[in-house]
């Protein structure tokens, strides 16, 4: 019985069809609702403006992505709407004015191919540089046109003349050597899992058709997605592959000499890496083995080889506390550099590995209230050279240059674009229904002190994702510039405590994410900073799912909410574009058992009539193929239908993001922050 048959009574299912004309009629009916009411005003103009000159601005810090001797960027302003793909050397860019290589227009590539490209990243052949694989998505999908192209002449390399090719689809590429790719694709019926990726890994060499290219793994339609790829360190060349069972889970096989794949035999819920001859393994949750139970969070660290061998000794280079989590590390040549969170703000350390173990020394000048993170390590060909950039809601972006052993030298800083004079971050600790402490920032300005005022929090919650202190530019000229206050919260779900952070929301537990935001929206009331009607809320993705749960259990917390992007209806999620993949997180709505507890909170089938909501303005865009529009239009129909006060905005391009340029970014920006002051600063709540 196919899912349709099953949602008989779905009276909004016809809006689940992407591009019909009158699903898409709807939404432009809409869109011109929301345009009148809020994109017409002197002031969404000015916030507009201003948000588009902060993205459009030519002097803000171009960020490198390193590939030896060479730093990528892909640069958007007010000239170029689509970008530039472009490089410069270290020394050139450690200048005011880096001698920029053009590589491609994306602008001109478009008007020439008649296409909506949207840049979507690129592989470059390593060591030489001399190709890449460029990836383009037409309006900002996830599904992407693979396309090679000729570093040399500037030009693509046409299929008739050996140059890889893929049609649009959600594929995966990678470069073995200069005429052999591993690659995996919507090859025909049968060849995708469940969740729209490839289920098939094969070996494509130049010259020849893709339909003769020789399969090296197969996973099953249930599995996420399945993708082979090459280790080219010299001297320690790897085939591996990696089957990824559901999203949390993966296993790692490396090819032997006989040409069999063999399993490396650690937790599949674990983070596996190796470089050189050095396996290392993050683990989410607690592993026995070899005599000794190591706990979830922490870092181990062995000889490669000898656990292929049978080995099971390990070495515990980070372990978690109630207040440290480890968030990210990486190789330089000779050392790995670990970053940290303790309640939400991040530490950094060296770790170096020795004929006596390893050896471990903090690095300082990290500030309170902001976030450094680490960037550019190539351990092949950049030494033990790398990247720091640090930021604070406040702070502008600065980017260092630096060393193992050496003190950073900046390289490049953001400007403001707001006056964060006397604007103050405080951090909180909210108490869940559990008694949990769930921490979250408060930023205003001091004189907001013992004066409730209009407030923006913010939250997401999922998929062990950790939300640090960063740069509000757009809110910063938009809201806190008005006398706004804005709030970034913690809750669980997220991984800002580590991977049992995350497993404490997942599933029969996601209640607790939900319990976690409401906590925070009170406290912020107790604390006297602001007052349920002034109280807006944000959330896009999984964060869209939060919003609609509470608007329809918790709403009388709040004065207005902006879902963006949202997950709304969790009975059908799983047979809408990517949402099989999300399983893992959420539960399967076709468990009775599952469903059982997604139905108490799935926004879409717990609205209640008596209950009054207050307003929501729910944003989507037509192109996203992650989460399905469907979500955002249907709760929109059934709300409207229910005479609550509901606006609806699609963005008819943009994917997941929402937008697919500039411009389209600062619309939609301006749209949410003109929601909110009209609905939490001017009460005009009526639509």
């Amino acid at each position: 019985m196919t899912g349709v048959e099953q949602n008989v009574t779905d009276s909004y299912l016809w809006l689940e069809d992407v591009t019909d004309e009158g699903a898409l009629d709807w939404a432009r009916a809409r869109n011109e609702v929301v345009a009148q009411r809020f994109a017409s005003t002197e002031r969404f103009a000015d916030i507009e403006q201003d948000v588009l000159a902060m993205l459009d601005d030519d002097t803000k810090i171009a960020f490198p992505g390193r590939r030896g001797p060479w730093l990528y960027n892909f640069w958007r302003d007010a000239e170029h709407k689509r970008g530039l793909w472009r490089r410069t050397t270290f020394e050139s860019y450690a200048t005011d004015e880096p001698d920029w290589d053009v590589l491609i227009d994306v602008d001109a590539l478009a008007e020439a191919d008649d296409e909506n490209w949207v840049w979507a990243g690129a592989a470059v052949l390593r060591p030489s540089q001399e190709r890449a694989i460029i990836h383009l998505s037409r309006g900002g999908a996830d599904a992407t046109v693979e396309r090679e192209f000729d570093m040399t002449t500037r030009s693509f390399i046409a299929p008739e003349d050996g140059g890889f090719f893929l049609p649009e689809a959600k594929s995966r590429i990678g470069w073995i050597d200069a005429d052999t790719v591993y690659v995996g694709t919507d090859f025909g019926p049968g060849s995708l899992t469940d969740s729209g990726y490839p289920r098939i890994a094969k070996r494509w060499a130049r010259g020849t058709a893709l339909a003769t290219a020789d399969t090296v793994y197969e996973g099953e339609a249930s599995d996420v997605s399945i993708s082979a790829g090459y280790d080219r360190h010299p001297g320690f060349e790897r085939h591996y592959v990696a089957r990824s069972t559901d999203f949390f889970n993966e296993e790692v096989f490396l090819l032997d000499d006989d040409g069999s794949w063999r399993l490396v035999e650690t937790p599949t819920d674990a983070d596996v890496g190796w470089y050189r001859d050095w396996l290392t393994v993050r683990l989410k949750t607690a592993w026995e083995t070899g005599g000794t139970t190591y706990e979830p969070g922490s870092l181990l660290v062995t000889d490669l080889p000898g656990f292929l061998a049978g080995g099971r000794e390990f070495e515990v280079l980070f372990a978690p506390d109630p207040h440290t989590s480890l968030h990210t590390y990486g190789w330089t040549e000779n050392h790995l550099i670990l970053t940290t969170l303790r309640d939400v703000q991040t530490e950094l350390r060296v770790l170096t590995p020795g004929p006596d173990g390893w050896t471990s020394t903090e690095l300082p000048d990290t500030p309170a209230m902001s976030t450094t993170s680490i960037n550019n390590l190539d351990p092949l060909e950049g030494g033990d050279e790398f990247m720091l950039t640090t930021t604070g809601f406040t702070t502008p972006t600065t980017l260092l240059s630096t060393a193992v052993g050496e003190s950073p030298v900046v390289l490049k800083e953001s400007p403001e674009y707001f006056d964060a004079e006397g604007i103050e971050t405080e951090q909180f600790f909210a108490t869940s229904d559990d008694g949990t402490s769930v921490p979250y920032f408060v930023i205003r300005h001091r004189d907001r002190r013992g004066t409730p005022t209009p407030t923006i929090m913010s939250g997401y919650g999922g998929f062990e994702i950790s939300r640090t202190p960063g740069y509000l530019g757009g809110a910063g000229t938009a809201w806190l510039a008005r006398g706004g206050t804005y709030v970034m919260t913690n809750i669980r779900g997220g991984g800002e405590y580590g991977p049992e952070w995350h497993t404490a929301a997942l599933k029969e537990h996601r209640h607790r994410a939900f319990e976690d935001f409401a906590a925070i929206a009170r406290d912020l009331v107790a604390r006297g900073i602001t007052t349920p009607d002034r109280l807006g809320a944000v959330g896009g993705s999984n964060g869209g799912l939060l919003m609609g749960v509470m608007l329809t259990r918790y709403p009388e917390l709040f004065g207005a909410i902006l879902c963006q992007v949202p997950l709304l209806d969790m009975k059908r999620y799983h047979l809408l574009l990517a949402g099989a993949s999300w399983i893992a997180e959420y539960g399967d709505p076709d468990k009775p058992e599952e469903w059982a507890y997604l139905s108490e909170y799935s926004p879409y089938q717990n609205t209640d009539p008596d209950k009054q909501y207050p307003p929501i303005l729910l944003a989507t865009s037509t192109r996203d193929d992650r989460v399905h529009p469907g979500h955002a239009r249907k709760m929109a129909a059934l709300l409207e239908s229910q005479d609550r006060t509901v606006w609806y905005y699609e963005n008819i391009e943009g994917g997941h993001g929402g937008a697919a340029d500039n411009k389209q970014a600062a619309y939609l920006g301006a749209l949410g922050y003109e929601f909110f002051i009209q609905m939490l600063m001017e009460g005009r709540r009526s639509a």
